[in-house]
């Protein structure tokens, strides 16, 4: 089961994700901004929350080992923060890289706080984001 002995722990990167301008438009548009320049064109950058789509690619790592015991269908996911570098343009290969930077347990849940380190192709480092997820066993485990 996790605990603070996990703290640390990194799982390999995500094969590398080409941010495309169709990507781009369909995420712009389900936030309702299709309309800003900003995400359309040659040099259109991605909007700031499209790291979810690239930084929860890296939670399958974390949630397939079987070592910590985590059921994503038991895990609420509480807050969200990014730390950017740069702005994700159309074009760039991203790769994720998840590591468990935080774990507190209360009876039967467990406050994780994961970052995803989101680097371009050269390797640099373009955001980081940061997650803290509440998971629950059920009684008889905790």
């Amino acid at each position: 089961m996790i605990s603070d002995t996990h703290i640390g722990r990194s799982y390999p990167p995500t094969a590398p994700y080409v941010v495309s301008a169709a990507k781009v438009a369909e995420f712009a548009a389900a936030l309702g901004d299709a309309d800003n320049p900003a995400y359309a064109g040659s040099d259109a950058i991605a909007p700031p929350t499209f790291a979810v789509v690239l930084s929860s690619a890296a939670w399958g790592a974390m949630f397939d080992d079987p070592e910590l015991e985590l059921s994503l269908s038991r895990t609420v996911h509480t807050d969200q923060r990014f730390a950017w570098r740069r702005p994700l343009r159309v074009g760039d290969q991203i790769t994720a890289t998840l590591t468990i930077e935080k774990f507190r347990a209360r009876g039967s849940s467990a406050f994780i706080t994961i970052v995803v380190g989101l680097c371009d192709a050269a390797g640099e480092r373009v955001c980081d984001a940061t997650s803290t997820l509440l998971h629950t066993w059920p009684t008889e485990v905790a």
